[in-house]
């Protein structure tokens, strides 16, 4: 008996030290593209949190300014693939991480919510003096971006003639559960949003998230090894993995929220757009059909079968064909010139 004490003993420091080991092991390095990123980036505060973000000046028309708005569980670096394009669209283009994501502060146990995501990146463009923004969003970021819209619209609606907010010009979207009755939530986030199991998630690691986060992208666009790490360094980036849970409660949200977000949408006096990858298992194919049912006055473009949930990730040209084809129709470079006649 005395033996059989100390073998279980002996096993529960080993597994005690293997646990210990496995959370303290190092966060792989950045790949250049990476570092470069964080490099040229900046933080501002939010209360006692620092929030990274992206703000450069670009070759386009000089008037127009663009809001990119990340999903979860990523970061603005997900615009790295189009931002070479967008930046010759637009004179000014601006990414940030979002509070609890990428290179921004993650506080633990903290109450995330999408208002306070919304009013983070409100307070962002007031610092940087930005009065009308273009929006593009992805996945998380088009809840942030509908919440943004909702209090546009309402400004525009009740404030007095020329008080000044923040007016969108237009807003795209690309997969996102606009819907919450179409959208399904990965195996993981199942896990997350369980809280007897949420706690599992601190054992994570690399392999686990390849595997799940892999899952929605399209079966051949699927990121390149370095790009799977460099995803991976930013959730393990300040402890992330341990405030995904907190993160993913504005799932919850969209069902409470479902009838106002949604309604912005649909009384929305700005361009709406969505690009949609269909091969996404978050938003699968119903999505389109249940957007074009509900939003007849919007727009939609429906990449190839292939692509899945990361659109500007998996074909970065035909996104910006299809954001460019939607802003030149609602937001022309080139204004038809004065015939003379009255």
């Amino acid at each position: 008996m005395a033996l059989r004490g100390k073998t279980k003993f002996l096993l529960s420091v080993f597994t005690a030290i293997m646990v210990w080991a496995y959370l303290n092991y190092p966060v792989p390095p950045f790949s250049f593209e990476l570092t470069e990123w964080r490099r040229t980036g900046r933080f501002f505060s939010h209360g006692d949190f620092k929030i990274f973000y992206q703000d450069v000046n670009g070759t386009g028309r000089p008037q127009d300014v663009l809001l990119c708005v990340h999903g979860f569980p990523t970061a603005s670096y997900d615009f790295a693939k189009v931002w070479e394009g967008l930046n010759g669209r637009f004179g000014r283009v601006i990414a940030s991480d979002m509070l609890g994501l990428g290179f921004s502060d993650k506080p633990y146990g903290h109450n995330y919510t999408v208002s306070e995501q919304a009013s983070i990146t409100e307070k962002l463009l007031k610092k940087l003096e930005v009065e009308e923004v273009h929006i593009l969003s992805h996945d998380l970021g088009d809840t942030v971006a509908q919440e943004l819209l909702r209090r546009f619209l309402y400004r525009q609606k009740s404030s007095s003639k020329g008080a000044r907010y923040l007016k969108i010009k237009s807003l795209c979207l690309m997969n996102g559960g606009v819907f919450p009755e179409t959208h399904h939530a990965t195996f993981m986030q199942k896990i997350m949003l369980n809280p007897w199991l949420a706690p599992l998630t601190r054992l994570s690691n690399y392999y686990i998230f390849k595997n799940g986060f892999g899952k929605v992208f399209g079966p051949n666009t699927q990121p390149a090894a370095m790009d799977f790490v460099d995803f991976w360094v930013l959730l393990r980036w300040n402890d992330g993995y341990l405030v995904m849970p907190g993160l993913l409660q504005y799932i919850a949200e969209r069902h409470e929220n479902r009838d106002v977000w949604v309604g912005a949408l649909q009384k929305s006096t700005v361009p709406v757009h969505m690009i949609y990858g269909p091969a996404d298992p978050v938003n699968p194919p119903v999505f389109a059909d249940r957007y074009r049912e509900l939003l007849p006055k919007a727009t939609i473009t429906v990449l190839d079968k292939h692509i899945g949930h990361y659109p500007h990730w998996e074909d970065p040209m035909a996104v910006l064909m299809a954001y460019f084809g939607f802003l030149e129709k609602v937001s022309p470079l080139t204004q038809p010139q004065a015939t003379g006649e009255t």
